[in-house]
């Protein structure tokens, strides 16, 4: 896939991580932040117009998320879904393509091992396309890497 703009997230409700790719460079990430004093509702719609607002400074034209892991807190899950459901309109809304990607088919497009840690993950990212920053969040490494596993699918 060339010259193609990804929007890719690694979903979270506390914390979101964002990356805008094109080719084999990032132009863009941050783990962005909600705070846990605001309301469930206030949350999200905060998640939902920071999307928006990289989708109107990067105009990407696919929106990779990835999909949801079903772990042992359910209360936490139901509000990552939540937020999913958020990004998935914001990004349907802009008519992006979406493209979305299990935790193992990402650990395997970065690591070649379905069950890498983060710390794998968090060691070849930066091997695979040029950074240009200091990223301290795994969140946004995670996010990165979705955008990596995009461009490594076709899209039709």
């Amino acid at each position: 896939m060339q010259n193609k703009r990804i929007l890719a997230v690694d979903p979270g409700y506390e914390r979101l991580g964002i990356a805008v790719l094109e080719n084999d460079k990032l132009l863009f990430s941050e783990c962005f932040k909600t705070k846990k004093e605001d309301l469930h509702h206030e949350r999200i719609k905060q998640v939902g117009e920071r999307i928006q607002e990289v989708i109107d400074k990067y105009n990407p034209e696919i929106f990779a998320i990835e999909e949801l892991f079903w772990g042992t807190n359910q209360k936490t899950a139901l509000l990552v879904a939540e937020t999913r459901g958020v990004l998935l309109f914001v990004a349907s809304r802009n008519k992006l393509t979406v493209r979305e990607f299990k935790p193992v088919e990402v650990k395997i497009a970065i690591t070649g091992y379905g069950r890498s840690t983060k710390n794998q993950i968090m060691s070849m990212v930066p091997k695979i396309i040029k950074i240009e920053k200091d990223i301290k969040s795994d969140d946004e490494f995670d996010a990165i890497a979705v955008g990596i596993t995009c461009f490594q699918t076709r899209i039709s």
